[in-house]
């Protein structure tokens, strides 16, 4: 009996993969099968060549990854890339940011969204967790462009009870919105704009409705020398006081973890994870970074994140992967760590877990979602290839991902984007950047002060 075709076999190709130990490695003139956006089988070239498939993708010449995963960013605040240069955090904050986020319009959220979403796709992302507002607008996108999400709407204590409340109303609303690819969670934007009350009565709310908890705590040292002068406890501290460690949550940044905060993270009863957005804390001239070693010694994943592009000027993961393993060697004083193998294995199945999706994505194996990308190493700076983890990892840029799929689904095929019209997105955003930015009105969202 002939068998049904697969809805798409990528062959032949390189094939990223991991073993039961989770050890990262390739497997050689490979192909995946895919069908009804599941990887259905990685099987060798040769043995694909006769099974029937609605679309081939030829991979010669090209290693066939998981999607990346954005672990946090705010993609709509591409629309801000460059507005805000060369200044510390508190000014960069209340002098341009929150003034400009005052005048932020759903429309401004959308086309910003539209055009991360095609910078993000371009670079072979295929997951970010975004923490912003205006988030309707960004699961519209979502709903449209195919990629997936993990989406929280982010409020203040200052907006009342009303923005913790607008937070649950849109995670129910939308948790399992675009045929499964958004996923939700509550977003208390930080310790120190969100007071323990809201904090405790959002640790309540989800655990009730079986919801994570994306936020931002311990961003940097700052913040928790200010926390402990100020309130005898540190923002971990917080988190554990107010019930948040009790829930599944992702903590975006964490260069402000000290030592007394691991054995808190480490008793934590929820699944608690970290996003690490490199550059960020380089721009802004940050002393310590994430604690990766550390946090891997308690079991915590890291994933790789950018932040918004306001603050890193990109939303490009393969360099925060490149600077994640440069970064440590250099805050450890150790060169064999990370491993380039270790920072595939942060690319891959922790920043999977990090979003909640350890058991959907982050691996290319049966019965895993189709989100995969296509990587050529054919260009003069891949070349020779002696180690292919390190190549990944030192050598390939994001303009090297040429195919990108989202639940079996291309969204990009040899660079051509198949769901944004990127000059169309960017007429419109240029028509709209005077209001944006016009800081005559003297308002902000927010007052950054630790």
């Amino acid at each position: 009996m002939t068998p049904s075709p697969a809805g798409l076999i990528i062959t032949p190709c390189t094939v990223l993969t991991h073993d039961d130990q989770e050890q990262v490695g390739f497997v050689h003139d490979a192909a995946i099968v895919v069908r009804e956006g599941v990887i259905e089988s990685v099987i060798s070239s040769a043995q694909a060549e006769e099974l029937p498939a609605a679309e081939r993708i030829d991979g010669r010449g090209q290693i066939a990854l998981p999607g990346l995963v954005n672990c946090h960013t705010h993609a709509p605040m591409v629309a801000l890339r460059g507005v805000a240069e060369d200044l510390p955090t508190e000014e960069w904050f209340n002098d341009v940011v929150w003034p400009i986020e005052s005048n932020l319009t759903e429309k401004d959220v959308e086309l910003g969204a539209r055009l991360a979403c095609a910078e993000m796709i371009r670079g072979g992302v295929t997951c970010f967790a975004d923490h912003y507002f205006s988030m309707d607008a960004v699961a519209a996108v979502i709903e449209q462009c195919g990629i997936r999400a993990h989406l929280g709407e982010a409020f203040f204590s200052s907006q009342g009870p009303q923005g913790r409340e607008k937070s649950l109303e849109f995670a129910l609303r939308h948790r399992g919105g675009a045929g499964g690819r958004i996923t939700t969670a509550l977003a208390p934007h930080a310790p120190y704009t969100v007071d323990d009350g809201d904090l405790t009565a959002t640790a309540a709310l989800a655990r009730e409705h079986g919801l994570p908890v994306h936020l931002h705590a311990a961003e940097n040292r700052d913040q928790a020398e200010a926390s402990l002068a100020r309130h005898g406890v540190t923002p971990i501290e917080v988190l554990r006081r107010t019930g948040i460690l009790d829930t599944d949550v992702l903590i975006a940044h964490g260069s402000g973890i000290l030592d007394s905060d691991l054995p808190v993270l480490a008793s934590a009863s929820g699944l608690t994870a970290v996003a690490t957005a490199p550059r960020g804390y380089l721009k802004f001239a940050w002393p310590t970074t994430t604690p990766v070693r550390a946090l891997h010694d308690i079991g915590i994943p890291v994933g790789l994140a950018t932040d918004g592009a306001a603050s890193n000027n990109s939303l490009d993961v393969w360099e925060s992967m490149a600077l994640t393993a440069l970064i440590q060697k250099s805050t450890t004083g150790d060169p064999r760590w990370l491993t380039s193998r270790q920072a595939l294995h942060h690319a891959s199945l922790q920043s999977a877990r990090a979003v909640g999706l350890g058991e959907v994505v982050g691996s290319i194996a049966p019965g895993r979602r189709a989100d995969i990308i296509l990587v050529d190493l054919t260009g003069p700076h891949t070349q020779p290839v002696h180690d292919l983890a390190a190549t990944l990892v030192h050598s390939v840029r994001s303009s090297d991902v040429r195919t990108t799929i989202v639940d079996g689904r291309v969204l990009m095929r040899d660079r051509e984007l198949l769901t944004i019209d990127v000059g169309a997105v960017v007429e419109e955003l240029g028509e709209r950047m005077p209001a944006l930015l016009d800081l005559s009105h003297g308002r902000r969202i927010q007052d950054y002060s630790t």
